[in-house]
């Protein structure tokens, strides 16, 4: 009857893809064409599984939400801990995706025959009275918004579009990694870290350099893996959320083994987090002194200007032990999509600097439990969810890294007993350093004795 055409632009559906970790859609329903008012968007969206809505207004702002739950006609409550809103776009284009995780899920979406999609206590509502606009209702404790970054406060749609999404959430017959979840798995991890040795006389621990956004989780990872060889859940290294980086120093981290309180062949040097905007968070001038050992513990980093040669505490002439063997992104899984343009842009000439002096590289994919709710009853299931797959598959695009290179894990924030999912997870990224490290290692003999090549820029 009607030739029903999406709106989206090919950069647009990939940034929705993004978004709700889904690679196809199906448009289901168009305001224009079938009529902007709840009678027909039940008709046709109804029993569809999950959908995403996506409304256009004259500011040019794309904005949206999105539920796993289908729509019934229920005339109650739909509870969906998954369910979000979102911008894709602001004002001709100025302003980047956005999303806005729920907060109640139990009062996600409200479905009823005479509304059309109703987002939350009626925070968000498309086809108010029946019309082309929306409704915004300032306050709402379900998910927290200012209409103004939301759609501009334009609450007039020049179209309104719903699709169908094909595969989200779902769980892979098979996990697409072998892993053994056993208590005895995770005392063989243990073993094996705390059994490792450098392959060079000259190195006794090997040096993991960790980086990534402020909040992606770099000081938690490090107090997590310290917890699984402590035995219990404890605290190290500064950990938090605020809105510049927690971590201002440069701190080097040794874990001891709680059986007999050695420390582990690994040390965890951690940085201040990298931020979008220029003169704020890591200088990236300043990976080259981290990777080469020029920068002793409790440096204090300066945003604005790197550490010089004639800098108070310039480590001049370094050796092998004191120098980066692998280095490790961390970035936070629920933000993978959203990462801002800027940062990426970091962050992939990060690793061109790093790659200049052939040091491996890891990426640590946190807080998966928050990318897959599901996950928080059994992380062994973590290689079967769909939604981890495609936010590490992003990732690996995003910053033009291997799969192969990517693992996903859970830090302990919350609880305050170990799990032997979390820990098995946590080890096995700690062994994938130890590997990469070990091929670093193979670049020299034995008893190697280093000459000291200082960084340099092309």
């Amino acid at each position: 009857m009607f030739n029903v055409q999406s709106r989206l632009t090919k950069e647009e559906k990939r940034s929705l893809s993004y978004l709700v970790g889904s690679k196809q859609f199906s448009l289901l329903y168009k305001g224009s064409v079938h009529g902007y008012n709840a009678n027909a968007f039940h008709s046709i969206c109804n029993r569809q599984g999950p959908t995403v809505v996506v409304g256009y207004n004259g500011s040019g702002y794309i904005f949206g939400g999105f539920t796993v739950e289908s729509y019934t006609s229920c005339e109650g409550y739909l509870n969906d801990g998954k369910a979000f809103l979102f911008r894709l776009k602001g004002k001709n284009g100025e302003l980047g995706p956005l999303k806005i995780p729920v907060k109640i899920a139990n009062q996600a979406v409200y479905d009823h025959s005479q509304n059309g999609p109703n987002f939350g206590d009626s925070a968000l509502i498309f086809l108010s009275e029946n019309g082309a606009a929306v409704a915004t209702k300032a306050g709402s404790a379900t998910y927290t918004f200012s209409a103004e970054d939301l759609h501009g406060n334009d609450q007039v749609l020049s179209e309104c579009e719903v699709y169908r999404v094909e595969d989200v959430g779902d769980m892979m017959e098979k996990p697409w990694r072998k892993i053994e979840w056993t208590p005895g798995k995770r005392k063989e991890l243990m073993n094996q870290i705390a059994s490792y040795k450098p392959p060079l006389n000259s190195v006794q621990q090997v040096r993991v350099l960790f980086l990534g956004p402020v909040g992606a989780g770099k000081s938690s990872f490090f107090n997590s893996v310290n917890s699984v060889f402590r035995g219990y859940v404890t605290s190290q290294a500064i950990a938090g959320s605020d809105s510049g980086s927690v971590t201002l120093q440069y701190r080097t981290y040794q874990v001891k083994n709680g059986s007999n309180g050695k420390p582990l062949p690994i040390t965890f040097c951690d940085t201040m987090g990298l931020e979008e905007k220029q003169g704020a968070g890591l200088n990236i001038e300043e990976v080259g002194n981290l990777l080469q050992g020029h920068i002793p513990d409790r440096y204090q980093f300066n945003p604005t200007i790197a550490m010089q040669s004639d800098s108070l505490g310039y480590v001049k002439c370094p050796s092998l032990k004191d120098q980066i063997h692998c280095a490790v992104f961390v970035i936070d899984g629920s933000k993978v999509e959203i990462l801002p343009e800027m940062l990426e842009g970091k962050l992939r000439e990060i690793r061109q600097k790093i790659n200049k002096l052939a040091v491996p590289q890891l990426v640590i994919i946190t807080k998966v439990d928050a990318v897959c709710p599901s996950l928080e009853e059994d992380f062994s299931d973590v290689y079967r969810s769909q939604a981890v797959t495609r936010q590490m598959e992003v990732t690996a695009e995003r910053l033009g890294i291997p799969l192969s290179q990517i693992v996903p894990v859970k830090n302990y924030c919350s609880e305050i007993e170990l799990r032997d999912d979390v820990d098995i997870l946590l080890l096995m990224a700690v062994r994938q350093m130890l590997r990469l490290a070990e091929s670093y290692f193979d670049n020299f003999p034995f008893d190697y004795t280093p000459k000291i090549d200082y960084y340099t820029e092309e």
